[in-house]
């Protein structure tokens, strides 16, 4: 490991640390509020589930550089833009998380949701106040996955010349420099890392009853 070439290329590290960043935890935000409509659709009308469901699931079937290369096609960007990541990205986590929300609405418990409904809970209050909040852990879980999907994947688009911590592996690579390819390495693995912890931290916030329980 070249010490050196890590002091000199620090600001670069950490640009592209940052980039990498945009590039998988936008996609994980909008990835998750485009998939808890339609999970909530999955679960509550059964005729919907099949298509939902299997629909997002080939979604992941799509290879990620062929849909990094199509991206640029369908909304007329450069091939090097990173919007085209992102929506590439979105629809990846969408295909991870809308049966993960599905599966974690249809686990809250009849009796919590028959007591709100008792309560006067209209449907749209009850889901917010309800069936989300106990869905949450499940869809943590869903969502831990995810982040470090993205993390990986997002590293393909360095092979068509969007910036982001995959640069090292495939120069380094192409140059047979193994500094560069433990800087990539190692630093997408700590990304996942920080990914998952703040999801986890996000998640006990929003679940202190979870922590109660344990207790």
């Amino acid at each position: 490991m070249d010490w050196s070439y890590v002091s000199d290329h620090w600001s670069q590290i950490m640009e592209r640390a940052w980039q990498h960043t945009i590039l998988a935890g936008v996609p994980l935000v909008l990835g998750l509020l485009i998939a808890l409509p339609l999970g909530w659709l999955a679960a509550r009308v059964r005729w919907l589930k099949p298509p939902l469901l299997g629909g997002s699931g080939l979604l992941y079937t799509i290879p990620s550089l062929a849909l990094f290369v199509v991206m640029p096609v369908v909304l007329g960007t450069s091939i090097i833009a990173r919007v085209n990541v992102i929506v590439a990205m979105t629809i990846y986590t969408l295909a991870l998380l809308v049966r993960t929300v599905a599966d974690a609405l249809e686990a809250v418990p009849n009796a919590a949701t028959q007591a709100a409904t008792a309560m006067g809970y209209a449907p749209a209050r009850r889901f917010l106040a309800v069936d989300l909040p106990l869905a949450t852990p499940v869809i943590a879980s869903g969502l831990r996955v995810a982040a470090v999907s993205n993390v990986s994947i997002v590293s393909v688009a360095s092979l068509i010349g969007v910036s982001n911590l995959g640069i090292y592996l495939t120069s380094g690579y192409d140059r047979q420099y193994w500094t560069e390819i433990w800087i990539g390495l190692v630093s997408c693995i700590l990304l996942a890392i920080v990914f998952d912890v703040i999801i986890q931290v996000v998640t006990r916030l929003l679940t202190p009853w979870q922590k109660a329980r344990v207790a």
